[in-house]
């Protein structure tokens, strides 16, 4: 890792010969008081002022949908045309906060845990985050709780941690990063020895991991999962915001003799979603969901894939209508 300073004017600098270079750069925007991802042309266009953006940036790696490949029947013979990874663009994930990036560890290790995900890869190995320290927080993340932090380096390609003068500390943590600051390297000074930490926000840890881990290896069976699911409609907002959730289906999109197969989002939040063909459903009540989600998140994964499957982000909160708060129920979850 190299750590380096750029000025207000540098960074301006830097973005327009990340632009330049012809590689797509998605920011947040707002619009209509929603901050998301958006593609960019200018660093004016990116938005300043906000905690978090609605819908994670998981969809740079793993698309809402996507086609896996297309086919087509002549004269009994079938042409099928499979995913080209050539096909998929140089890009940069610009301001992307820490509990984002720290998200890609997870994806990867669902996409590359029994079977090498080749457009998963295809994706991640074209992307570059720059992602931006949190100066500011809220009473939804709890990053800190989950082995994450305001100004966390996990996931990252280059971490900017914004100085009061608009200029910024820059940590290059990977070769991505370093080719990116080299397409403006003029713009870059040396360290100036700031201490990154006194800019961040403050998020105080709100439970112990491991401990909830170990609560929830013999939680199975508990009551806990009717009384926390009660008011869950299995909308899967939840899941669609988060920046770790890889649950996904398989349609076919039919017209004629042509096709093409999808992949698109699903959520274990849905009612349909273990229904057996038989009409059997292993999770006929949301309860039974509900615990699927969480057990998935904070013991399955760290025991299969040695990570756990959640940032703190806080964006399942901020996101539910009926107010199905996590924070809250692996808290309480704590200290029964």
């Amino acid at each position: 890792m190299e750590t380096k300073y750029i000025s207000k004017n540098g960074l301006n600098e830097w973005f327009s010969q990340i632009v330049k270079s012809g590689k797509r750069v998605y920011a947040p925007v707002e619009e209509r008081g929603k901050v998301e991802f958006k593609k960019v042309q200018a660093l004016s266009e990116v938005a300043e002022e906000y905690i978090q953006t609605t819908q994670s940036i998981k969809s740079a790696v793993f698309p809402r949908a996507e086609v896996l490949f297309s086919y087509e029947k002549e004269n009994g013979n079938v042409k099928v045309e499979d995913f080209n990874p050539d096909t998929v663009k140089e890009t940069v994930l610009w301001k992307v906060h820490p509990c984002d990036a720290a998200g890609f560890k997870p994806l990867t290790a669902i996409f590359n845990w029994d079977y090498t995900d080749k457009l998963y890869n295809a994706h991640l190995e074209k992307t570059t985050l720059v992602t931006f320290s949190c100066a500011k927080a809220d009473k939804s993340c709890f990053c800190t709780s989950v082995n994450g932090g305001p100004g966390n380096t996990s996931g990252s390609d280059v971490l900017l941690t914004m100085l009061p003068d608009g200029g910024a500390i820059v940590e290059i943590l990977t070769p991505k990063g370093e080719a990116l600051v080299q397409l403006a390297a003029s713009a870059f000074e040396n360290d100036r020895g700031e201490d990154k930490s006194k800019y961040l926000a403050d998020v105080p840890v709100a439970f112990n991991l491991e401990e909830v881990r170990a609560r929830l290896a013999t939680a199975f069976d508990s009551p806990v999962w009717k009384e926390q699911s009660e008011r869950c409609l299995g909308c899967g907002a939840c899941a669609f915001v988060c920046p770790t959730c890889a649950c996904f289906d398989i349609q076919e999109d039919a017209h004629g003799s042509k096709g093409k197969r999808i992949r698109c989002w699903d959520s274990c939040g849905f009612s349909l979603f273990t229904l057996h063909t038989s009409g059997h459903n292993p999770r006929a009540v949301q309860s039974q969901r509900w615990r699927q989600r969480i057990l998935h998140k904070f013991s399955y994964m760290p025991d299969r894939l040695s990570v756990f499957g959640c940032t703190g982000c806080g964006r399942c909160s901020r996101a539910c209508p009926v107010d199905m708060n996590i924070l809250e129920h692996i808290t309480s979850i704590s200290k029964k």
